[in-house]
């Protein structure tokens, strides 16, 4: 015969461990982003830093900005994760991504075709 404190210890007990599920796949991706965040620091001077920002549906950009200029983007499911990310690479992260930031990307003559395309006759959008 169960009694109810054995009921509600079996719930709270299933609901730490549904918590920590959840709690292992964000580390997983969290870890995860930090490798790739690390890398583009490695491959771009040795360094990075980045803005994050929020893209919709809950998920959040991570727009990094190499020491060379070089620039990309990654995307996490939650702002949390993101985060988190950037905390475990040591990514230095700004506010906002204008001023001084803004100022250290680099484009060449590939992101200006792209970014005029239509309006200058550059490579179409295929």
């Amino acid at each position: 015969m169960l009694f109810m404190a054995d009921t509600q210890q079996a719930d709270e007990q299933a609901d730490g461990q549904a918590a920590t599920a959840v709690e292992g796949k964000a580390g997983k991706r969290a870890a995860r982003l930090a490798k790739q965040i690390r890398a583009f620091a490695a491959a771009h001077g040795g360094s990075a830093e980045g803005q994050l920002a929020h893209i919709g549906r809950g998920r959040t950009r991570i727009a990094l900005v190499g020491a060379d200029g070089a620039w990309g983007n990654l995307v996490a499911d939650t702002f949390d994760t993101a985060k988190a990310a950037a905390e475990r690479s040591g990514l230095a992260l700004q506010d906002d991504f204008d001023g001084e930031l803004a100022a250290k990307v680099r484009t060449g003559r590939y992101e200006w075709s792209r970014m005029a395309g239509i309006q200058l006759g550059g490579p179409a959008n295929v």
